[in-house]
C-alpha cells in the first residue's frame, strides 16, 4: 500500500511489516537530486566528489503532508546546495552542506520550509566581504580580511574568528619631546562574531602637537566590541607622557626633575620611558612604549628608544606591529619633536574553526 494512506484504506500486517522493514536511508550518488514523498522521515545521503544540487519541489508537484520532515546528510567531498523549486520558500541559512554535515527541512506551511542544520558545535564565522588572502595550516585554509580603512563587515554565518585590532600610533612631544606611544595591539583568538553587520573602524595616527607641547594621541581601532586603544602622546618640554594603548615617553628639559612616561593598557601595550634630568643638551626625552616592551629611559644626553613592537602571523606572514617612537635630543641648542610611533593601524579578521 503506497504512502501516504488515505481515508478508508485498511493497513494490513503485510503493509506494516513492509513499512517497518523498509530502509531508513535513501542513498544518492549523483550531482542532482529532487526530494520525493517517500523521503519523509528518512535520511537522504548524498555522496559525490563534485557539487550537488538538492531541489525541494513545490506542493503542486509533491503532496507534502503537514509538518513533513526531510533529513539530509552529505557523505561526499562536494558541497550540497539546497535549492527551492519555483514558488517554494526555504528559511534558514546557510542552505549548503559541507562534507560530513547534515540538516533537516521541516514543512511549516504549504510551499514553506525551515532548514535546521545538525548541530556539531560552532564553526568558523563566514564573511561575504572580498577576502584579502588565505591563511593555511596543515591541510586547512581560512580566508582573512585586512582593513586599513573603516568598513562594514558582513557576517552571513555566525561563528569564531581570530581578530587582530591595532590602534593608531601617537605623535611625539615638542621641544625635546618624548616618543609617541604605540597603538594598542589586541589579538583575540576564537572571538565570536554574530550574524549581521559589524562596524570596523581603523584609527588614525596622532599629530605631532595637539595641545600645549604634547604629542597627539592615536585613535582607537574597533571591530564590534573589540578595541585597540590609540597610543598616548609623547610629553613635550618638562611634561609627562600620556597614557594610551602604549604610553608616550616623558619630555626632556626638566630642570626640576625627570618626567615619567605614560602608562600602557594591560594586554595591549606598555609604558613610555622617563626623560633625563638637566638642561639641553643634557635633558632628553624618553621613548614611547611598544606592544612588547616599555619605552627606554633617557640617560644623560642619550634619548630613550621606543619600545619594541609585537610579531603576529595572522596573515600567514610574521609581521611586527605597534612599535613605540623614540625620544629626541637637541641638536646643539636647538630643540626637536619626539618621534611618532608607528601608525600602521588596522583590523584583521581571519576565519577560525573550533572543535565541537
Amino acid at each position: 500500500m503506497p504512502y501516504p494512506f488515505v481515508a478508508a484504506e485498511v493497513l494490513t500486517a503485510a503493509n506494516l511489516n513492509a513499512m517497518i522493514g523498509a530502509p531508513t536511508q535513501n542513498p544518492q550518488t549523483g550531482t542532482t537530486y529532487t526530494a520525493v514523498l517517500v523521503d519523509a522521515g528518512k535520511t537522504v545521503t548524498l555522496s559525490n566528489a563534485s557539487a550537488v544540487t538538492l531541489t525541494i519541489p513545490a506542493q503542486a508537484t509533491v503532496s507534502w503532508a503537514a509538518s513533513t520532515q526531510l533529513n539530509f546528510l552529505n557523505l561526499g567531498a562536494g558541497t550540497v546546495t539546497i535549492t527551492p523549486a519555483a514558488g517554494v520558500t526555504i528559511n534558514g541559512t546557510p542552505l549548503t552542506l559541507a562534507a560530513s554535515k547534515g540538516g533537516s527541512l521541516v514543512r511549516t506551511a504549504s510551499n514553506t520550509w525551515t532548514f535546521i542544520p545538525f548541530s556539531a558545535g560552532v564553526e568558523a564565522a563566514n564573511f561575504t566581504n572580498a577576502a584579502t588572502g588565505t591563511f593555511t595550516t596543515g591541510d586547512e585554509s581560512f580566508k582573512f580580511l585586512t582593513a586599513t580603512g573603516s568598513l562594514s563587515l558582513i557576517v552571513d554565518r555566525a561563528g569564531f574568528a581570530d581578530v587582530l585590532v591595532v590602534g593608531g600610533g601617537a605623535g611625539g612631544g615638542t621641544r625635546i619631546g618624548g616618543g609617541g606611544g604605540a597603538g594598542g595591539h589586541l589579538y583575540v583568538t576564537n572571538a565570536y562574531l554574530p550574524e549581521g553587520t559589524i562596524t570596523v573602524t581603523v584609527g588614525a595616527g596622532g599629530a605631532v602637537k595637539y595641545t600645549g607641547n604634547y604629542g597627539g594621541n592615536g585613535s582607537a581601532s574597533i571591530c564590534g566590541n573589540l578595541y585597540g586603544i590609540g597610543g598616548g602622546g609623547g610629553g613635550g618640554s618638562s611634561a609627562i607622557g600620556i597614557l594610551g594603548g602604549s604610553g608616550g615617553g616623558g619630555g626632556g628639559e626638566g630642570g626640576s626633575g625627570t618626567r615619567i612616561g605614560g602608562a600602557g593598557t594591560s594586554g595591549q601595550g606598555n609604558s613610555g620611558g622617563t626623560s633625563s634630568l638637566g638642561s639641553p643638551p643634557n635633558a632628553v626625552g624618553g621613548g614611547g612604549g611598544g606592544a612588547s616592551a616599555v619605552g627606554f629611559n633617557a640617560s644623560g644626553s642619550t634619548a630613550g628608544s621606543g619600545g619594541a613592537g609585537l610579531s603576529n602571523s595572522i596573515t600567514n606572514s610574521a609581521t611586527t606591529r605597534s612599535g613605540g617612537g623614540g625620544g629626541v635630543l637637541p641638536v646643539g641648542r636647538q630643540v626637536r619633536e619626539g618621534q611618532a610611533a608607528a601608525v600602521r593601524a588596522l583590523v584583521v579578521i581571519r576565519q577560525q574553526q573550533r572543535a565541537p
